[in-house]
């Protein structure tokens, strides 16, 4: 992990952060599955002896863990995940147990941005929860508040399996947010102008369920009045990063936006002149963010663009 260093700093702060104090006790907590490969922080366990020196933590009446405890009425424990340093929407993730398992993910808003998302996630949440949803099913709003200046959101567990996720369900997934309407139902609105979006309908934040819906989580990104299309667009685009740089990765999203699609009614024409909407909608998310994790748009974007400037 070359970012290992960059991780470890950052975690300092964020383990300072949620466990403050000036009792800090050596060796409460292990660094799994090793300081050199950072992922996760977890209570010391005596078989952690192998893995090097414990993590010093802060104990004391006023942390995370209590909070939640408050909160829930029961004895929580948390588990850190070591988050990249470097990502623009950052924020503590942490996994919440009980005496019976794992009873939740919490997020963590520790900056005005991450405020923002956490809170505008818990609203979208709550809206999800009073819509009849066939397809997708998205966590939970176990608890949402504030705890020493932080958003502290924590979301129930989703019954993730290891089965593969289908085409159809995907493209079912994909139509049936976009038929969301957060503030008047009944309204149909235009089908390729005015679709809802979940706004980072990539691999990691889906799984199958076991009942056959689309379990969806990360929804701090949902956003309505987009063409029809954007988050499997989006899903394509991600998948093929992992393959291939970003510039031959956006030219292969717009050569298979036709396909890609299809499913929803989408003739090619419109298809492409949707995926180039995408992408700049994706490159001015990064600008906003102050993060080009794809680098500089005038290297995998513009050309492309500017190719198809007649499709704008």
């Amino acid at each position: 992990m070359r970012d290992a260093a960059d991780r470890l700093r950052y975690l300092d702060q964020v383990m300072n952060l949620l466990f403050p104090g000036h009792d800090a006790r050596p060796g409460a907590r292990s660094v799994l599955p090793h300081r050199l490969a950072p992922r996760r922080v977890v209570p010391r366990a005596w078989w952690h002896g192998a893995l090097g020196r414990g993590l010093p933590v802060h104990g004391g009446t006023d942390t995370i863990e209590t909070h939640l405890s408050d909160v829930l009425g029961r004895r929580v424990r948390v588990v850190v995940h070591v988050r990249p340093a470097r990502r623009a929407n950052r924020k503590p993730i942490l996994e919440a147990y009980d005496e019976s398992g794992l009873a939740g993910f919490v997020k963590i808003g520790d900056s005005p941005r991450a405020k923002r998302l956490v809170r505008y996630e818990s609203e979208v949440l709550r809206m999800l929860a009073g819509r009849p949803l066939k397809v997708v099913m998205p966590p939970d709003v176990l608890y949402h508040g504030e705890w020493r200046g932080l958003e502290v959101l924590m979301l129930s567990p989703l019954p993730v399996t290891s089965r593969r996720v289908p085409a159809r369900l995907l493209d079912s997934a994909v139509q049936e947010i976009a038929a969301i309407r957060p503030y008047d139902e009944e309204r149909p609105g235009d089908r390729h102008g005015e679709a809802a979006w979940h706004g980072d309908f990539t691999p990691w934040n889906l799984a199958a369920g076991a009942d056959g819906r689309l379990l969806v989580w990360d929804w701090e990104r949902f956003a309505v009045g987009v063409p029809l299309g954007f988050d499997a667009l989006h899903h394509f685009f991600h998948q093929a990063l992992r393959r291939m740089p970003p510039a031959v990765a956006a030219r292969s999203c717009l050569a298979q936006a036709g396909g890609v699609l299809e499913p929803f009614g989408v003739e090619v024409a419109l298809a492409r002149r949707t995926a180039v909407h995408y992408l700049v909608a994706l490159a001015e998310r990064h600008h906003r963010d102050g993060h080009e994790p794809l680098g500089p748009p005038a290297v995998w974007l513009n050309p492309l663009v500017d190719h198809e400037e007649c499709l704008l």
